[in-house]
């Protein structure tokens, strides 16, 4: 099983935990041109796959995750509860001890108590999302605005969808992430009860 990570700093993992957060963008790792097509295709073994053809060139681009798969939502361990803690009691003591214990790249995903299931996958210029798609990610409407949200509350409100994505964006995966427009995989997914 493989893991996700979600930004905590703007809460997206509880966002995510919440059911707010329904989808995720993640660059794809393809060059940044106009490419002529994109094919989504499967291979020998079922996995998804595109296709970028651009002038004669094709560039097939694995995304991380497949739909239907099972995602474990990455936590710190300190952060998965009492329930969890004592579901897991015979190894706490090595878990306290381990990196896991407060850093979320560290943990083990068949240990993780949250999972996502991918329901859909598609490709697109990272500035193509739309105003419903903003709303899947996690911007959230609070007294006519849309708001970004962080560990200490709103940091950044406007009227304009798409201007508070941007700004998360540029926050959760660098500054100048937006301007660039990358290509994405978008991933749609729900929460596995």
């Amino acid at each position: 099983m493989q893991k996700i990570m979600f930004n905590n700093n703007y809460g997206l993992t509880r966002d995510v935990l919440d059911e707010i957060k329904t989808q995720t963008r993640r660059i794809a790792n393809v060059e940044n041109v106009d490419y002529d097509s994109i094919i989504g295709s499967t291979d020998s073994n079922g996995k998804l796959y595109f296709t970028f053809i651009y002038d004669g060139w094709h560039i097939d681009a694995y995304p991380t995750y497949q739909i239907g798969e099972e995602v474990a939502v990455a936590q710190c361990y300190f952060d998965c509860g009492t329930k969890w803690a004592r579901e897991h009691i015979d190894i706490a003591s090595d878990l306290i001890k381990s990196k896991g214990y407060n850093n979320k790249l560290f943990v083990r995903a068949d240990l993780m108590p949250h999972r996502i299931r991918i329901t859909n996958i598609r490709v697109e210029r990272l500035q193509d999302i739309s105003y419903e798609d903003c709303l899947k990610e996690g911007i959230k409407r609070k007294n006519e605005r849309y708001v970004v949200e962080n560990e200490k509350g709103v940091c950044f409100y406007t009227n304009d969808v798409i201007l508070a994505f941007r700004y998360l964006i540029d926050n959760t995966c660098g500054k100048g992430t937006w301007k660039s427009n990358p290509w994405v995989f978008v991933y749609d997914f729900e929460l596995v009860k």
